[in-house]
């Protein structure tokens, strides 16, 4: 069996409120050893000026954020999918978020950049969002194989790309952080979430941001654990905190054995 969290958020500009948050939820949950923990998109820093990443962007391998994930690895002996936070760039003017995998010796294992910027027009009161101002676009698939099972890792706006899935071929656990705003969650994340889940037949562990940010934005919340049949396995609708699931990760055998889907797909992905 494999503990499967999602941590819900109202992450703050705040770098070290943040951090603080993470080490006290998880400390408060007693983590089991070889847990997976996610944490949403842009934990460590949100609600403030879209230049406010520029400021606190790290060198990969360096800097508070990283150091503080991998130490809480560590600690707790688990896994920890790092939401995403802002990396450095070889542009001065734009950081790239990166979502990272450490693994219980705080080692890092995995480094996918998101790829899907979300420039698009919201009825809400932020209105216009343009990603892709500050952020630098990924260009690389990532999956990894790890003891507990392959992961495959995406970011928020990814989920409405359903090639990028099937170009991660057979998956055991996909992760999704996001900060899914509220007109766009209210409408999409259950459906998008629960597509994914079926398709890869795959578990999915999706935290969000939650509630209203210092900035105003809304974001959805409803942080989500589904089953590779796509049943709702734990959910938290609005509040903060963890939510987790306890799976056997073999119980996919069965469901790919009885619906051999991945077999049966006449349009495989050119990447797989």
């Amino acid at each position: 069996m494999v503990n499967l969290v999602a941590l819900q958020m109202t992450s703050t500009p705040n770098v070290e409120e943040n951090l603080d948050i993470v080490a006290s939820e998880m400390a408060a949950a007693n983590i089991a050893k070889n847990s997976l923990v996610v944490l949403p998109e842009c934990f460590a820093c949100f609600g403030g000026k879209d230049k406010g990443q520029l400021e606190i962007a790290e060198v990969k391998g360096d800097g508070v954020i990283q150091r503080s994930l991998s130490s809480l690895a560590k600690q707790h002996q688990c896994y920890i999918v790092s939401g995403t936070f802002p990396v450095k760039t070889e542009n001065p003017d734009k950081f790239s978020a990166a979502c990272m995998l450490f693994g219980p010796s705080g080692e890092l294992l995995a480094d996918y950049r998101k790829i899907h910027m979300f420039d698009v027009s919201v009825n809400d009161n932020t209105g216009s969002y343009k990603e892709s101002a500050t952020t630098e676009a990924g260009s690389e698939v990532v999956t990894v194989q790890t003891p507990i099972g392959n992961i495959g890792l995406a970011v928020c706006y990814d989920v409405r790309f359903p090639g990028l899935f099937t170009a991660m071929g057979d998956i055991d656990i996909l992760v999704l952080p996001a900060a899914f705003t509220q007109r766009t969650g209210e409408a999409h994340w259950h459906a998008l979430l629960q597509a994914r889940a079926v398709e890869k037949q795959c578990f999915v562990v999706a935290p969000n941001q939650s509630g209203v940010h210092a900035n105003g934005r809304e974001t959805y919340g409803h942080s989500i654990i589904l089953s590779p049949w796509g049943e709702t396995l734990a959910e938290q609708a609005s509040k903060t905190g963890l939510v987790s699931a306890n799976v056997d990760i073999a119980a996919r055998e069965t469901i790919k054995q009885n619906m051999p889907v991945a077999e049966h797909n006449r349009f495989r992905s050119h990447f797989v």
